[in-house]
Parts: structure tokens; C-alpha cells; sequence
């Protein structure tokens, strides 16, 4: 069968023919990527740190520094080394320094469990650990047990905060937080501090080849386990990230919120960035809650950011009367977003001002992060886009290699310049997700469910393990959510499967009422014969469970798991 996804005839390549050319990667690191930025707009804010905003040149002569200074702690080329940093300059400086030694950077998220913070430590036998402080405390408890470990770096998250900002950090969150005493614990100052002493040029001798980052999975279906990603990997997601999303320009700003121990933060709203020369506004934290505040404070041209941030964005008092003029750019990505959503963030935009238009993204860890976007000139409702350049979509049947036709519901397959290496220490966990098909090239089996039209877009189901098996019926939860969705009432839902005696699982709908609807039997009622009407008797929902909001990953997803195992604060059976 002919590659579709090569074919130059689709109807959409007169309007975005581009997207399919090919792009050069250079065999380079990504600090070279960055520097060679750096060098060409060295006036440019690079970052703005609650309001400190440095230049490439400042920020380039910061991870100079910052690369002897590891030197002087004893980095060496191929040194694994765990960051457990949430966004701050100093990890983002502490990320390319490191890159720049040939040193491979082990991602972990902040708020994981003591066990967790072990399991990633050991699996990666690092001799060096960057943590900041507000999670020295769970280092410290573990240190016995992460004895690959022989230095620890530590960094007071105040470090790049203005003087008001850090004063009301350290009698706020800080107040409780001790600078550790021990040997092998060093002070950021005294990190910095070191670096003079190293005299010799520091050589960047790495190749786009060489591992870069080592970042983690869920852990959904287990374990959490170590993606091993290149220099080529990210710098091939920032290039193509820049090519299709046409709007990042030099001096550009873009509220980089998305975590950097994730694919779609460090990826695209950190590296895509800077290899474009833009601005990164770089915050912490984020509160859902003020959101709208961020935005009004910053004016970032570019947002990037995860569905549950935007639910509710349009309706924000605070944003009614405010000029978005300066808003060119909405990418929605790490999880499914509902197309009605859409549609009201779309005129929301245009009426207060804004040319952008909410674009979704696909992709995953393992391919780095997005692999489909939706184009600038077309949207096309409920698709998550069209491939991003260099990059190959199949769709297959399950469990083959065998491609199915336009249309067809299967497997969504992967192949091109960002999906990984390997997981690392686990060959057969790689084998059994990076597949050689028939046209010689390795494609990454997502586990997602979903197809392609006859235009080149891309069409996500479900995860194959999220998909509902019941009475030898294939459901899909995102098509049912998306019909609850449509009831006024309705502000959130999530549908998940339970097992039954007989029928193998049962749908059980979580559902979030809107800000005023009090639930009362009347309320169910409306909602129950809303689905009645609307979704197929074998794929209705067993049991209407009702919460004041549904469970999260630490990324902002809809933690499903939690709600297979949970009874929700009110349960209604058929």
C-alpha cells in the first residue's frame, strides 16, 4: 500500500505545503542550538522571571558559568544527572550548562513521592541530584538510599525572584525551610562561586546523536519508566514546532507554564522557544484560579497549556472587557479537549481582540511530545491536526503492522526525527512499542486509538486501554463525555470503565455541575434523560457519580485511575 502519509495530494497541501517539506537538524547539542540563537539576538529577552528579565547574551554567559561550575563539582561527559526542579532560570541555566558537558539530564517532577524521587534516582544511577528547596525534605530521607549520589546541589526556588517577590516567598512558603548543613549538600551560591576557578575552555563536543534528557512516563500502566531521549529529539520538536506554528517570531513571548520535567514544556514552550529566539515568561507555579491574572499581567503572545486551564477562560469575569489583542498563538495539548469548548474560547478571542485561534496538538513523551497540530489556515472540528514535518503518521490494526485505510479506526502509529531511543534499562518494554514496518522505517506504536481522513488529519479515540468493553461493544469515553458535556447543567465529566459480573465493564460518568446548579433530583433527572436520548442504550452510563471537581495528574489530566477506584461523593445507579 502507498504511504498516505507521504502523498503531496492532499487537499490541504495547496494551503500548507510547507509543513511537508523536509527541515535540516544540525548535528548538535541543544545548548549549541541556543547559543547560535544567543549570538544572532543577543539583545533579546530570553526570560522573564516575575518580572527580572535577562537578555540571550546574560543568559548565555550564565550557562558558561554555570557549565564550569559543574565541572568544578565534577560533571564529566555521559554523567547522569537528576533535576528535581519545577520551572526557575536556574534549572533551565543548570539544563543546557549540563548539555553543554555531554552530561544527560534525569527529569523528575517535584511533587513525586519519596519513592517515587528513589525509584527515578536509582533507575538512572546518578551521581549528582539539582533539587530545590521546597523538596530537600524528601531527599534528605531518602539520601541512604540513592548511594549512586555523590553531591547534591541545592537552589532556594528565590534565587532569580525580584527583592518584594522573594521577601514574600521566604515568610510564606519558605518560613519552614532550613539551608541544609550537610557535606555533600552544596549551596547554590557556592556552586556559582566555584566557577572562577576553573580557567580552561569548556567544549561543547556533543553531537544530536548523544542522549540529552532522560524524561519519565506515568506510569499507567506500572511502573514509571525512563524515556531516553537525543539532542536530535528536542531540537527536531523546537524546529518543527517553529515551521508549523508560524506565529513564534523573534521577540515573541510565550507563557512557558508547561512543567520542564514534561516533553510539552521543556520541548515546546522552553526549547522551541529559545531556538526562535522568543521570550519565555517562566513561572513556578500556576493556580488554575488565576490564570486570567498571569495572562492580564504578562501579555504573552503565545499560550501553551493542558484543557483544564481553559475551561472556564471565556466566562472569566476579570478577561470580559479586556483587550487580547496581543494573543497570537493557542496551542491545547496533553489531553482531549472538547470541540464545543473550542468553538466558544474561538469567539471568545475573536471578539476581545485576538486573531488566534485554539489549535490542538497531539503527541506523547515518547515521541518527545507533539507530533500533529492543527494547521494555521484550516481547523477542522474534533481533529488533533496534521502531522508535523519529517514525521509519519500510520494508523494500523491492533497488535500488526498491517495499515488500514482512510477512515478506519486502529492503532495510531509514529515514525520521525522526535520519537525516542529507547526506554531506558527495559529492551523489551522498547520492543514491544518501537515496531520496523514494511517500508523499512521504525514506528512507535502510540496505544492510541483513532484515524485519518482523506485530507491528512488526524482523528484521536481513545486510549486503547481506556476503551470500554462492554457486552462485546467497543465504547469510547471521550464520545460519551462529550455528549454529557452538552447538557447546560454540566461543567466537567469524566467516563470511566468498571468491572461487572456479566457484561465484563460497566460506564460509571463523573460529572462536575456548574458554578450555581445546586444537584438535586431534578438535576439528575435532566442529566440521565439527556443521555437517554443521545447515546446508544449498550454505551449508557451504569452509575452517575457527582463531585465538586475531578481528580488530576500532577500535570493537570484527568487522573482516571483515582476514578475507577473511587465512589465519588454521590452515586445514582440505573
Amino acid at each position: 500500500m502507498k504511504n498516505k502519509t507521504q502523498d503531496n495530494n492532499y487537499p490541504w497541501y495547496k494551503y500548507y505545503k510547507d509543513v511537508r517539506k523536509h527541515l535540516e537538524y544540525p548535528d548538535v547539542s541543544m545548548y549549541e542550538m541556543v547559543k547560535r540563537t544567543a549570538l544572532k539576538y543577543p539583545s533579546n529577552i530570553a526570560y522573564n522571571f516575575y518580572g527580572n528579565k535577562i537578555t540571550y547574551k546574560t543568559f548565555l554567559k550564565q550557562i558558561d558559568v554555570s557549565a564550569c561550575a559543574f565541572i568544578r563539582m565534577g560533571v564529566k561527559k555521559g554523567d547522569y544527572v537528576s533535576i528535581i526542579m519545577p520551572n526557575t532560570p536556574e534549572a533551565i541555566i543548570s539544563i543546557y550548562a549540563l548539555n553543554k558537558l555531554g552530561a544527560i539530564c534525569n527529569m523528575i517532577h517535584p511533587l513525586n513521592s519519596e519513592e517515587e524521587m528513589k525509584y527515578a534516582i536509582n533507575l538512572t544511577k546518578s551521581k549528582y541530584v539539582i533539587v530545590c528547596d521546597i523538596v530537600f525534605n524528601k531527599i534528605k530521607n531518602i539520601r541512604k538510599n540513592i548511594k549512586t549520589v555523590e553531591k547534591i546541589l541545592y537552589i532556594p526556588l528565590s534565587e532569580s525572584m525580584d527583592p518584594i517577590t522573594s521577601f514574600i516567598y521566604k515568610i510564606t512558603k519558605a518560613r519552614k525551610i532550613h539551608l541544609p548543613t550537610f557535606d555533600d549538600v552544596i549551596p547554590y551560591y557556592r556552586f556559582i562561586s566555584r566557577a572562577k576557578f576553573h580557567k580552561s575552555e569548556v567544549k561543547d563536543t556533543s553531537l544530536g546523536s548523544d542522549v540529552a534528557i532522560i524524561l519519565h512516563s506515568g506510569g499507567t500502566t506500572g511502573k514509571s519508566k525512563g524515556i531516553v531521549l537525543t539532542n536530535r529529539n528536542l531540537n527536531a520538536l523546537a524546529l518543527s514546532e517553529l515551521e508549523i506554528i508560524k506565529t513564534m517570531t523573534p521577540g515573541s513571548s510565550c507563557l512557558s507554564i508547561m512543567p520542564i520535567f514534561h516533553g510539552f514544556g521543556l520541548g515546546c514552550t522552553i526549547h522551541g522557544v529559545y531556538l526562535g529566539g522568543g521570550q519565555t515568561i517562566i513561572l513556578p507555579t500556576v493556580n488554575p484560579k488565576k490564570f486570567s491574572d498571569i495572562i492580564l499581567k504578562y501579555k504573552p503572545n503565545a499560550i501553551a497549556c493542558v484543557p483544564s486551564m481553559l475551561e472556564g477562560l471565556h466566562k472569566n469575569k476579570k478577561l470580559q472587557d479586556a483587550d487580547l489583542s496581543f494573543i497570537n498563538c493557542l496551542v491545547c495539548g496533553g489531553d482531549m479537549i472538547n470541540d464545543k469548548l473550542v468553538k466558544k474560547l474561538n469567539e471568545f478571542l475573536y471578539d476581545h481582540g485576538s486573531n488566534a485561534t485554539v489549535r490542538c496538538a497531539y503527541g506523547m513523551t515518547e515521541c518527545t511530545a507533539g507530533v500533529t497540530m492543527m494547521p494555521l489556515e484550516i481547523n477542522k472540528p474534533n481533529s488533533i491536526g496534521i502531522p508535523i514535518p519529517d514525521t509519519i503518521i500510520k494508523i494500523v490494526r491492533p497488535n500488526t503492522i498491517e495499515e488500514l485505510d482512510y477512515g478506519i479506526e486502529g492503532e495510531i502509529c509514529i515514525s520521525g526525527p522526535t520519537v525516542m531511543n529507547e526506554y531506558l534499562n527495559e529492551k523489551e518494554e522498547t520492543k514491544n512499542i518501537l515496531k520496523k514496518h514494511k517500508d523499512g522505517n521504525i514506528y512507535l506504536h502510540s496505544g492510541d486509538l483513532g484515524y485519518m481522513d482523506k485530507d491528512g488529519f488526524v482523528y484521536f479515540k481513545s486510549r486503547i486501554k481506556r476503551m470500554i468493553v462492554s457486552s462485546g461493544y467497543n465504547i469510547y469515553p471521550n464520545t460519551i463525555e462529550n455528549i454529557i458535556l452538552e447538557h447546560p447543567y454540566v461543567e466537567s465529566c469524566a467516563v470511566v470503565g468498571v468491572p461487572h459480573p456479566y457484561k465484563k465493564e460497566v460506564i460509571k460518568a463523573y460529572i462536575v455541575l456548574k458554578k450555581g446548579i445546586v444537584l438535586n433530583n431534578e438535576v439528575k433527572r435532566s442529566i440521565k434523560e439527556h443521555c437517554e436520548k443521545n447515546i446508544a442504550s449498550y454505551a449508557l452510563p451504569y452509575a452517575y457519580g457527582y463531585r465538586k471537581e475531578l481528580p488530576k495528574t500532577l500535570i493537570g489530566k484527568v487522573a482516571y485511575k483515582e476514578l475507577i477506584s473511587d465512589e465519588g461523593e454521590e452515586i445514582e445507579e440505573k
